[in-house]
């Protein structure tokens, strides 16, 4: 399995930002997936969930109607629409193949801060 995250920055508050995440070596259109993330000095945190067949986006509260799941079978890609971006939003962000965040890959790094 490898997922890398991409699209990450430094972004100010109320900005939008993009994180794309290709996936390989693994039945992508088969799993379930997921978006994680690492806020400085926390634990790993759930934030999104996404179908095989990208219906029935779930989400954590914190990101909920800020945030957009989305993902390309063809394409072998997931991605995170992020808007109206907070300072509590920063952290390093990871595409999953479970909800834990255990199966995850290279992360990207969002810095929201003015």
């Amino acid at each position: 399995v490898q997922l890398q995250a991409s699209g990450g920055g430094l972004a100010q508050p109320g900005d939008t930002l993009r994180l794309s995440c290709a996936a390989s070596g693994f039945s992508f259109s088969r799993n379930y997936m997921h978006w994680v993330r690492r806020p400085p000095g926390k634990e790993i945190e759930w934030v999104s969930t996404i179908s095989p067949r990208g219906d029935a986006p779930s989400y954590s509260d914190s990101v909920n109607d800020r945030f957009t799941i989305s993902r390309d079978n063809i394409r072998k890609q997931l991605y995170l629409q992020m808007n109206s971006l907070k300072s509590e939003d920063t952290g390093v962000y990871y595409c999953a193949t479970d909800r834990a965040g255990v199966n995850r890959g290279q992360g990207t790094l969002v810095t929201v801060s003015s």
